[in-house]
Formats: structure tokens, sequence, C-alpha cells
């Protein structure tokens, strides 16, 4: 029988090497030794290859595929190896957190969703693969819900003394029916080292049973002031503000409301703050307003009974003072969107106004995306802003916040002559960045250089000013105040969090996916569970045990279980299994614990991104450990690297023999009725496969064109149990 006239064409290129392309996967020259003849490479081979059946012919049970969604929707070729040859798929990246998540936390299922309609067309399956892992997560997303609460500095000077409680209760009274204890504590406090405690008796009923009087403060009659605080109660609480007599403010004692007549306190701490906006009398007409030149105000906190309250900073503003700084910049706080600020470097769109809740303070901010990080090319994104003049020789403060939704940085620059700022880091939490530079009076304007770490950025309340007295104490008390979550809040958020993500998408595809990688890469490499120390964190990382604790784990099972098909296949995964066999142990062990816990894992996947050289008998011995489980077990992300960019027919012999000898052991130690199956991990060494995974190797089963390779039929043959083409018949013609 004469096969030269039916060869298709694709097979032929597997083992022929004819390409003259010279990119990773070229087969063409064997660098040891030039050219590989016909007598290294017989055709008999590569039609021997041809001839093979689709690989899930070769097995019975579930053989599946790691995928590329946008690939596969996209790519007839890729898409039609992946119907013929398997029986799952694994979406490599769009099913997971980071891809699905958005900054608000809502779910986008339209990518995987056309995804599996077009999947059942071919009557295959999806794997959920992940749930819970610390890798591809939006970790912005997730920081954000537990980053400290940020709120701007006071509307002026603080014209109080003693309002942080940092000289005790210097300049403060205290009295009423109701009064126990008011003295300074350093156990709790929400900025600084002190905070003011104030504790009532078991008959306090009162507002006035227990009065805190500040010190004089001097007024200007006719200006409005603003009064704030901040508060936190050990229980349910309430405050008052009032005044001892109407000479000092225009509305007067009891008169004065905030959120009705008291202010509601709790554990969490909260500011309170009066001005004209906020304060009114019952009638609707008073107006914050001094009238006198000094007042002392009071916060009365005797309302509830047998209740311990915690102040600190309090401030009184003159809202109608002098401005003591002056702005060289016409927009600095973006109230009115960004004009004046214009695009130096950058893409066209990199540059728009933010509003609400993305403003630092006020109603606006600038808002700057850098899409590419450019390691020491800061100016590749720089946003500028002329002075209102040129600046004359001296000293000046330039001061912004700035905060982004991943790690970034900045740098401010000028234009005339050109000064650089520091590269200052930058998070999800707002922070004041100052910098102090000497003129020699030519400066014309400001830059923001972001184009270090690729971000969005957000600016707000930018200042440049002459460097004076009051220039340095304004930005020293106006610096936010950070108020931190406590452990169990954020432990409280972040597993609300975890619950919303699990329940939506085993929900959502309960009709469709009945298998999922539950928890993804939990150990470490000597066996111990994640504790989410990282010396490095990546932007898309984001650690859920950090929070949650080592039952992170028993709780992502059980939500799996709860919201999923009773009969659903939970996994848990890890890789470097057959390197490590402490950490396998360790695996099986957490698998232990979590059942201890009362959840149920049905299976352990392990990975087996593995090479021509790792150690069979390493091998071998994790799939013994495994199978002693008695859990499914499933080899979960295989796939064979040669090592080298410029495989030679002997590295490709060995990556087929390595395929098969893994296939081997599975069947050879793992129990049929343990056997979930086998997913190889990527379809082809195409380069476009391999942008973000071994981009210089070739680790699959069909090569760069799509071709099958020589580890197709090794993979075969183990899938089959023995050398399927011993049963080919006819001449073979070459």
């Amino acid at each position: 029988m004469k096969l030269r006239n039916i060869l298709p064409a694709f097979a032929l290129s597997v083992l022929l090497l004819t390409s003259c392309d010279d990119q990773i996967m070229n087969w063409y020259k064997d660098p040891t030794h030039g050219e590989i003849s016909s007598a290294e490479l017989p055709l008999a081979l590569a039609e021997k290859i041809s001839r093979y059946k689709e690989l899930n012919t070769y097995t019975n049970f579930v053989l599946g595929i790691g995928i590329d969604l946008t690939t596969y929707m996209e790519n007839e070729t890729y898409r039609n190896i992946v119907n013929a040859n398997f029986d799952q798929v694994t979406i490599g990246y769009d099913m997971k957190h980071g891809a699905m998540v958005s900054s608000t936390g809502v779910i986008n299922f339209t990518k995987v969703d056309a995804l599996i309609a077009k999947l059942a067309e071919a009557g295959i399956t999806v794997y959920g693969h992940t749930l819970v892992w610390h890798s591809n997560q939006n970790a912005s997303y997730l920081n954000g819900l537990i980053a400290p609460t940020v709120i701007p500095g006071s509307s002026g000077t603080n014209i109080l003394t003693n309002g942080d409680f940092e000289n005790g209760s210097t300049g403060w009274g205290s009295w009423g029916g109701g009064k126990v204890s008011v003295a300074t504590t350093t156990d709790v406090k929400l900025a600084g080292t002190t905070s003011l405690k104030l504790v009532t008796s078991s008959t306090s009923s009162k507002e006035w049973d227990l009065q805190l009087e500040a010190p004089s403060v001097t007024l200007i009659p006719g200006h409005q002031y603003e009064i704030s605080f901040f508060v936190k109660s050990e229980g349910a609480g309430s405050v008052r503000l009032s005044f001892s007599d109407a000479t000092q403010m225009s509305s007067t004692y009891p008169s004065l409301k905030v959120d009705g007549a008291l202010a509601t306190t709790s554990t969490t701490w909260k500011q309170v703050t009066y001005s004209t906006s906020t304060i009114y009398s019952a009638s609707g007409t008073d107006k914050f307003t001094a009238v006198g030149s000094s007042m002392h105000f009071r916060l009365d906190f005797g309302k509830v009974a047998n209740m311990t309250y915690y102040l600190d900073n309090v401030t009184v503003v003159d809202l109608d003072a002098t401005p003591v700084i002056v702005n060289l910049l016409a927009n600095g706080t973006f109230d009115a969107g960004v004009t004046g600020w214009s695009i130096y470097n950058g893409s066209t769109d990199c540059l728009s106004a933010a509003t609400g809740s993305s403003a630092y303070q006020g109603g606006g901010a600038m808002k700057v995306v850098n899409a590419t990080s450019n390691s020491g090319e800061q100016y590749k994104t720089q946003i500028h802003s002329d002075f209102t003049k040129i600046l004359s020789a001296g000293t000046y403060i330039v001061s912004y916040f700035i905060r982004s939704d991943v790690t970034g940085s900045v740098r401010c620059s000028t234009t005339g002559t050109a000064h650089y700022q520091g590269d200052q880091a930058t998070d999800l939490t707002w922070k004041q960045v100052s910098w102090e530079i000497t003129t020699d009076g030519t400066e014309k304007g400001l830059n923001f250089d972001l184009g270090q770490i690729a971000a969005t950025y957000y600016i707000d309340n930018v200042v440049v000013t002459p460097k004076t007295a009051s220039a340095v104490k304004r930005f020293k008390v106006t610096s936010p105040i950070y108020i931190d979550l406590t452990d169990a809040e954020k432990a409280k958020k972040i597993g609300d969090a975890m619950t919303s993500w699990i329940s939506s998408m085993v929900t959502h595809y309960k009709d469709n996916v009945k298998a999922w990688d539950v928890v993804n890469e939990p150990m470490n490499e000597d066996g111990t569970v994640r504790d989410g120390s990282a010396a490095t964190t990546a932007n898309d990382q984001f650690f859920w045990v950090k929070y949650l604790g080592k039952d992170y784990a028993v709780t992502a099972f059980k939500l799996a279980r709860q919201y999923g098909n009773a009969t659903d296949k939970l996994f848990i995964n890890d890789y470097n299994l057959e390197l490590s066999l402490a950490k396998c142990d360790g695996l099986i062990d957490y698998v232990k614990y979590i059942e201890g816990k009362g959840a149920v894992v049905d299976g352990i996947g392990t990975q087996m991104h593995i090479s021509i050289t790792t150690d069979t008998l390493m091998i071998d011995q994790m799939f013994k450990k495994l199978a002693a489980s008695g859990k499914l077990i499933k080899v979960s992300e295989f796939d064979v690297q040669v090592k080298t960019s410029t495989p030679t027919i002997d590295n490709y012999a060995a990556q087929s023999k390595m395929y098969k000898y893994v296939v081997d052991s599975y069947k050879k130690y793992i129990p049929e009725a343990q056997r979930y199956g086998i997913t190889v991990w990527a379809v082809s060494d195409a380069v476009k496969e391999h942008t973000n995974w071994l981009p210089d190797d070739a680790p699959c089963l069909w090569d760069k064109s799509y071709a099958r390779k020589y580890a197709y039929k090794g993979f075969a043959d183990g899938l089959a149990g023995e050398d399927v083409s011993t049963h080919f018949s006819g001449e073979l013609q070459y």
C-alpha cells in the first residue's frame, strides 16, 4: 500500500523539518551538527504518527486540554484540534477572579458564557479553574475592601489647642453626675500616641450627665467655623455638641443637632463634623457663625449609661480665614475637570477627569492611565500644567495627593529648567507627597511622570507655593488621617468577598460545570501551608489565607458544595509534587485537615509541568502517595519541557518517551476507580500560546504549525497501553 499520496502535508512537516523559520520552534537544524538527515528522522515515523487516531479514542478516562479562550473562539485550526481530541477543557485565564471580577466586585460572565455555548456544540465540557488562588486575582478590588479609610485633613488650620491629646488633657475640663472617669489613654487611638477616654456611670441618662469642655478658642465675629472630631465607643453610644451661652456662637445649647438630636457612635471610628451646612436649630435658620470673640464648646457624652468612649483629633477651623497658601497652579483641585492639564507623552486617552469617590477631597480628581511599564522611562506617560507665572528664583513646595489601583510609581518634574523628584511609591491608599525644589527663575510648569509602572493613577489637591513658615505648617496640619480596619473587620470583608465570588460562580455555572479546582496551589515547597507571606507580591496576587487563616480552604470547599451540585467533583490542586515528596505529603495532610473540619474534598490535582530530565522514580513515588489518599487523582496541567529553544530530534524523542512514561505510571499506580483523567496544558508550540508560559521551549503535543509531534505518539501509546503503530498494515513508502 502506497501512503505517500494520502499523507497530509501538515503531518509530513511534523518531523521532516523543512521550514526555514528560525524562531523558537525551528526544527530545521540541530545546532550541534547541522541539518537533520532522512536517516536520522525516517519518514516512516512521520507517516506512522499521521495514522494515529484522535487522542481521546485511546482512553476511557477524561482527557482534557488547557486552552486560551480567545484563540479557541477565533482560530479554527486550534478549535478543530481541541474538538477532535479532547473531552474537557480548562480555561487558562479567563475563568479566574482577576479576569472576571470588576473594580466594583461585579462579575462579567459574558466571555466564558460564549465559550461554554461554543464548546457545547462540540460536546465538550468545562473544568472550573479556579475558585481560590493567590495569583490572577483582582488584587486591586480585594485590597480596596480592606484599605484604611482615608479622611482628608481639616478644611484649614486647626486653631484649637491640644485637640489631639498628645499633651494629655491640658486645657480640657469635664464634669457631670454620670462621669466615672475622663483621662488620656495610649491603648486606643486614631493617630499619634494618645486619645481621650471617657466612661459614663450606670445612672447616666441625660446628655449633660457627662460634659467635656474644650480649651478656649479665639474667634473673629461674623466668621463661620467648622468643628470636627473622631469618636468611637465600646457599644452603641451618642454625643452632642453644645455651647455655654449665646454670646459665643449664633447657634446655642441645646439646639445644635447632627444626625437628628445626637451623633451616634459605635465600635468603629467615626468623624463627626459641624459646619454651616450641618448645624441647624429646630427652625432651621441658625448659622454656625461667631458672635463673640471667643468660645468654649462642649461635647456631651452622658446620654447612654455604662459606656466607654474614645475621642481624638478634635479640630476647629475658621472657614472664612484668609488663605495662607497661594497656589501657582490654576487648577489643582480638579473639581471642574482637568482644564489646564495636557498630555505631553502617553496615549491620547490616558488623561481624564474622575469624580465622586475617586476624588480625595471635593468633587473631582485627575485620572491618568499608564498601560505599559517602562522601567527607567518615567516620561513615557507625562501630564503637564503651566504655572500661573514663571517661578522666580527661590524655594518652593510642591504638594499633592495620589493613589493607584495597584502598586505604582510617580515622579514630578519641571519644564524650563528641569528638576526631577525621586520616584515615589503609590498604592491603593491616598497619600500626600511633598517635594521641595530650589528654582533659578526659568521654571515654567509642572509634570507628573507616570510611565515607570503600569497602573491607573488618581491625583488631587496639587499645590505649588513658595516655601514659608505658614506653608510648611499648612501642609503639616492637612495631612490625611488613616483609619485601619481591625484584623476581625478585614477577615469579615474578605470572607464576604470569597462567599460572593464562589457562590456566584458555582451558581451561575451549575448546569455546565461539574468539576472545579476549588483551591489552587496552597502549599509551600516544604509541605507547609502558605501563610500569605511573600518577599514580593505581583500586582495580581492576593493571599486569601493571610486574612482568613488556614481554614480558608475549609470555607471554600463548603461554599462550593453548598452552591453547586451534590455530585460535583471538587479538587485541590498544586505543582511540583513530583519534585518535592514533602510537598506531596503536606498536600495530602492538608486534605485530611480540611475534611476534619467538615468539608469534603473529592480529588487531588497534580499539575506536572515537568521536563525530559525529571526523575521518573519521583514520579512513581508521587503517584503511589496520591493513590494511598483514596481520592480521585487528576494530572491537571501536564506538559514536558525540552529545556531549549532549539530542540534536536533526540530532545523530541526524549520528550515523547516522558509523555508516555507519565501516562504509564499514572495507570500503573492509580487504581482505575481513582483516575479522574489527564489534562495537557496548551495545544501547540505556537509563539502566541507561549507569550506568558514557557516562551523559550517546545512543551506541547503539536508544533507551532499545529502538526503532530513525536510527543503525540508517545502520549497516545501511553493512553492505549501499547505501541499503537504495531497494528498498522501496508507498506510504508517514502
